[in-house]
């Protein structure tokens, strides 16, 4: 045939890196990485996607549904030497052509009577699959058609010559052969036959095919028939075909991204002029959002003016990072000024996502007046014994008889043990100890009330350190509630903690704002089931309330709201609450689920910007799973623990997509995170 001749590998290019031995998960993630290196054939009303049953199915599948084009089996069946059925004599395909090696028929002295025989009987499975398989619907019309041919990989490739010499017959215009996995040998002659050789990978040696899955379970006859019925139409303006699928809706209306980050022109056109830009993450453990949000967070400082990041972290200790960024320690780098986030999760701080930012965060500031740096503040309210000695200690050098006073109402918290506040609310709420809610309030009460004449002159930024301890006294009192409430009912105290970090939030914004002189922006940094609407979700209908509902009731105007999703790969998690941090295969989402319906577009990231995507965004106000991953992860109850409904259109104003992400990595990596868990399938084809 005529046209450019050539092969593309996966180890090539900028899409996929280091990929020569790849293993793929599964034929629908080795279909994901096909797609990406057929790009150039997206959208193009000529395509044709042609499977060869029934392991190229499901790689077909996601090459079809990514391409925007059509989807359909390309039947053949070898014909083998009697006796030597491994060895080619030829091949029967779709639309009953043969295809006969006369070589090898003459070289073996096979006589016409037992080819016809031999031909006869896989003409009759052929046609028994063709039955099956389309349901009564014809073959398409390939002629003058850029026909895709894919397989799950090849081996000697005598199946893939036999369906290319079949092709032919089809008189398509070209002929495109995609497979995940071959021998760089069976690629090279593949090249002589057809325009275009796409092989992802071409691992050295070559043992088999299923050595280059996790998941090399045979595809079913209903696994074919179904996806099949499933595969994306042409676009209607193509073929008058009736709307297309749901996931081929989100992928028209979907913005790109890289690694997790929009163009400056699309992150700019959704933040606007916003003064509150709220960035989620589906997880506690997962690198490329801690990489993402940060990589976003940097821009919106640089280009938009914004002069904080409030994390969903403890008070205390995001203050001694917020005086690492400003100048303002004695912490000579960045891993140091983390340190004080020593209590589990330990990994949700403490990595290597976060380090990098308060490293980058510290030289931005280096080069600025103190009016103009950004700071890094903690909105959560975990830390009550820390703060109370915080209190005491930012009195003793203002007013060591305030300090002496402070001592004693905080000692009525002795009676608890533990450092982390829930054993003095288990006491306190069932009558082992009093309640000290009496002594929170009056010691915030005058501390409030303390004038800024007394501060020593070794103060750092007298009035931060005022503002530092005056919040760390409010922790201590909304603390005091939290954790009575917690043994009360899972909605009231998870209230308390959402309305304390937005009170939180709006107290460090009208600090700040008078403190420079200016409207304070705050980028927030917090899991989705915080940064979201509740409004629209599952836990609202249980009586939850949430940072992003709030802001939005107090901030019509003035905030924005993104999410992340995945679909799977590897998450830092823990199996309970101050386990150790392990390195956990996230199980593929459910179906129903968003992150379901966002992979089966195919692609591996992508942004949707609800206020620009309105068939999106009306696609997805309908109900629908949604996955929530915290600092524990329990995939053997996952649709009952990591699961709600949620509307997710109305959820937030954009989410980021990235369909297969990687465990975040903790600054002290245990053995159990270095080991990691191997996916359910192991040792399929390994």
């Amino acid at each position: 045939m005529s046209g450019n001749h050539g092969r593309k590998q996966a180890s090539e290019g900028e899409q996929v890196a280091d990929m020569v031995d790849r293993v793929f998960r599964d034929r629908r993630d080795a279909g994901r990485v096909l797609a990406k290196l057929l790009e150039h054939h997206r959208d193009k009303p000529d395509v044709v996607v042609l499977a060869l049953p029934r392991g190229g199915v499901p790689v077909g599948y996601e090459v079809a549904t990514a391409l925007g084009a059509p989807l359909d089996v390309f039947l053949v069946r070898k014909l083998g030497v009697p006796g030597r059925e491994e060895v080619a004599m030829g091949a029967i395909a779709s639309g009953g052509i043969v295809v006969i090696n006369d070589d090898v028929v003459r070289g073996l002295r096979i006589g016409a009577e037992q080819l016809q025989q031999i031909a006869e009987r896989e003409a009759r499975e052929l046609l028994r699959r063709e039955a099956v398989y389309r349901d009564g619907r014809p073959a398409p019309d390939l002629s003058g058609k850029t026909a895709i041919l894919v397989d799950d990989g090849l081996a000697t490739g005598a199946s893939m010559h036999a369906a290319v010499e079949a092709l032919r017959e089809r008189l398509p215009a070209r002929i495109v052969v995609a497979v995940p996995a071959a021998p760089e040998s069976s690629c090279r002659e593949l090249e002589r036959m057809v325009d275009e050789v796409v092989c992802a990978s071409t691992p050295t040696p070559f043992l088999a095919v299923g050595e280059s899955y996790w998941d090399f379970t045979q595809t079913t006859d209903e696994e074919v028939r179904e996806l099949l019925q499933a595969a994306v139409a042409p676009s209607p303006e193509r073929s008058g075909a009736a709307e297309p699928s749901p996931a081929a809706l989100v992928r028209a209306q979907a913005r790109p991204v890289a690694e997790g980050v929009p163009a400056t022109d699309t992150l700019m056109s959704i933040v606007g002029d916003a003064q509150f830009v709220l960035i989620g993450e589906a997880s506690h453990g997962t690198q490329e959002f801690y990489e993402a949000r940060a990589a976003i967070t940097r821009r919106l400082i640089e280009e938009k003016g914004f002069n904080a990041v409030a994390a969903e972290a403890d008070w205390p200790d995001a203050y001694r990072v917020n005086r690492y960024v400003r100048g303002r320690s004695d912490d000579a780098a960045a891993e140091e000024a983390l340190r004080d986030f020593s209590r589990f999760p330990t990994w949700m701080w403490r990595n290597t996502a976060v380090l990098d930012f308060v490293g980058w965060l510290r030289e931005y500031n280096d080069h600025l007046e103190e009016g103009a740096m950004a700071g890094f503040y903690g909105l959560d309210l975990y830390s009550l014994r820390r703060s109370m000695e915080e209190v005491v200690a930012y009195l003793e050098e203002v007013d060591p008889a305030a300090a002496a006073r402070a001592r004693e109402r905080y000692s009525c918290f002795d009676h608890s043990s533990g450092d982390d506040g829930q054993s003095y609310g288990y006491a306190a709420a069932y009558g082992a100890g009093e309640s000290c809610e009496e002594q929170a309030v009056a010691q915030l009460v005058e501390l409030q009330r303390l004038g800024n004449d007394t501060r020593g002159e070794d103060a750092l930024l007298p009035e931060d350190e005022l503002f530092y301890a005056q919040q760390n006294a409010t922790v201590v009192r909304d603390a005091e509630v939290y954790y009575r409430t917690m043994f009360g009912g899972r909605s009231s105290s998870w209230n308390l903690r959402d309305r304390h970090m937005v009170d939180t939030l709006d107290g460090l914004t009208r600090h700040l704002s008078g403190q420079r002189g200016g409207t304070a922006k705050i980028v927030v940094w917090a899991h989705n089931s915080h940064v979201g609407d509740a409004r629209v979700t599952e836990s609202g209908m249980r009586g939850e309330v949430t940072v992003g509902q709030l802001m939005r009731e107090r901030h019509p105007d003035a905030c924005r709201l993104i999410g992340f999703t995945t679909h799977t790969g590897t998450v830092t998690a823990a199996d309970d609450w101050g386990g150790p941090a392990e390195r956990k295969w996230v199980r593929p989402a459910l179906p129903d689920s968003v992150e379901d319906l966002f992979h089966e577009t195919g692609e591996k990231e992508f942004l949707l910007a609800f206020q620009v995507a309105p068939k999106a965004a009306e696609l997805l106000s309908a109900a629908r799973l949604e996955r929530a991953i915290g600092v524990i992860y329990r995939p053997e109850t996952e649709r009952q623990s990591h699961y709600f409904r949620c509307r997710v259109s109305h959820q937030f104003d954009a989410v980021i997509h990235i369909d297969e992400t990687r465990a975040v990595e903790p600054l002290e990596r245990t053995a159990r995170w270095e080991t990691g868990e191997l996916p359910e399938t192991y040792p399929f084809a390994v």
